[in-house]
């Protein structure tokens, strides 16, 4: 399913093919770093790079009687170039070439990942300017709190996509690391001079050290960073979920014409996109976890990360940019019921003015608990039994003696809770 929604690009990154054109890329790099030493004859290097190929079918025949990979690889290109795959590989280990290519196809899919989450800050921010002063019922514990607006609930999450921006853009700084170091990544039988060579070309940083693989609490920080940002995702479409019941219908996903919401009830109209969302960031979370289980490995290493970071290095990826896209989509095309929130804002009876109320007696002069007793009465009175707080207020002689009819007037209205939205939203979209 995600397959049909993701960027076709995402894919490609972690095919087959490019994952075997990265390995290339990293061994024609290694063998001009040590050109560059001397080590190799320049008129060699120009030989491998204009011959050297790979066949996908071929490297999996060889792999089958030889059991290794990268050996598999190595053969394969050699029946393309010649005598010249002596150049090849020197004083190399396998995970040098293997986790530096890794590292350059985190580096593609994470710009990718990016800009996704620009592209969503810009939907947040148009869509929170434009909602700035539409007001609804604020809710903690499911329950009407008080008044706020649309907008500020839209900068709130623009403001949380901001730090997960800064989180991925240093997670991905973190990941974006080389090595060519050797089988245990004491430059043996190489130079460090090649390893800097291959990690400048390729955009990389070399890793300061290294024993026979990239460190994995890196790549760990960086699935946990992709896993933070999906759970910001399903918190905005829990949300949205929420607003789109029947029973709130403040806020509804895009539906669009001829579509279809059930088959057995031509009314429904579910937040099946928000719900998607919602599943995928389990699965998110659990491939953090499975990165964090790829920390602690045998010695200078051993190999059961490996397997693991075959499904999720493209999994993860490809389904965070596919939820990123579809939360742009949904958040950028969302039904908004102004209306409705007036309704509901308004369904409590004024009950959601109580604290003002609170404040005016305490102002008043008396002690705070009395006069939280004082209107709990009234306000758990009118949300069991309906009817309105300020006609309640107004009947209550007790009440009467420290506040006026003007005075309590004054205190209905949604004026003063939107008195910092401007503040805010300076603060927000600085």
């Amino acid at each position: 399913m995600i397959a049909r929604y993701t960027r076709p690009e995402m894919g490609r990154i972690w095919s087959e093919e490019n994952g075997f054109q990265k390995w290339l890329e990293v061994e024609i790099l290694a063998a001009e770093g040590m050109a560059r030493l001397g080590k190799v004859p320049k008129a060699a290097i120009a030989r491998i790079r204009k011959k050297a190929r790979f066949n996908v079918k071929r490297i999996r025949a060889i792999e089958r009687e030889v059991k290794h990979e990268i050996i598999a690889f190595l053969s394969s290109v050699a029946e393309s170039i010649g005598d010249d795959a002596r150049y090849l590989h020197v004083g190399m280990t396998s995970s040098d070439v293997m986790d530096t290519a890794l590292a350059l196809q985190f580096k593609d899919a994470s710009a990718i990942l990016v800009q996704d989450v620009r592209d969503l800050m810009t939907v947040l921010r148009r869509q929170a300017a434009k909602y700035k002063w539409t007001v609804m019922i604020g809710r903690t514990h499911g329950v009407h709190a008080e008044p706020i607006t649309f907008g500020l609930k839209l900068a709130l999450w623009y403001q949380e996509m901001a730090r997960n921006l800064a989180r991925l853009e240093k997670a991905v700084d973190d990941i974006c690391v080389g090595q060519i170091s050797g089988a245990v990544g004491t430059f043996a039988h190489i130079s460090p001079k090649v390893e800097a060579y291959v990690c400048r070309k390729a955009g990389l940083k070399p890793a300061p050290v290294s024993n026979q693989i990239i460190q994995r609490d890196r790549h760990a920080y960086y699935f946990a960073t992709l896993a933070v940002i999906a759970s910001s995702l399903e918190k905005f479409a829990v949300e949205i979920r929420h607003l789109q019941r029947t029973e709130v219908q403040e806020a509804e996903e895009p539906f669009t014409a001829g579509q279809k919401g059930s088959s057995a009830m031509p009314h429904k109209r579910n937040p099946i996109l928000s719900e998607n969302v919602t599943g995928l960031a389990r699965l998110m979370r659990s491939y953090a976890l499975a990165a964090m289980e790829n920390v602690p490995l045998w010695h200078e290493r051993d190999i059961s990360h490996s397997s693991v970071e075959r499904v999720i290095a493209p999994d993860a990826t490809i389904a965070l940019d596919f939820m990123l896209r579809r939360m742009i989509y949904v958040l950028g095309n969302l039904c908004v019921y102004p209306d409705n929130m007036k309704r509901n804002l308004e369904k409590s009876g004024g009950a959601v003015y109580s604290e003002r109320v609170l404040l005016a007696l305490v102002d008043k002069g008396i002690a705070r608990d009395a006069a939280y007793r004082l209107v709990q009465r009234h306000a758990l009175k009118v949300g069991k039994e309906g009817g309105d707080l300020k006609r309640e207020l107004l009947q209550d002689a007790e009440i009467r003696r420290h506040l006026t009819a003007q005075e309590i007037e004054a205190i209905w209205g949604v004026k003063h809770h939107l008195a910092n939205v401007d503040f805010i939203f300076r603060r927000a979209f600085h």
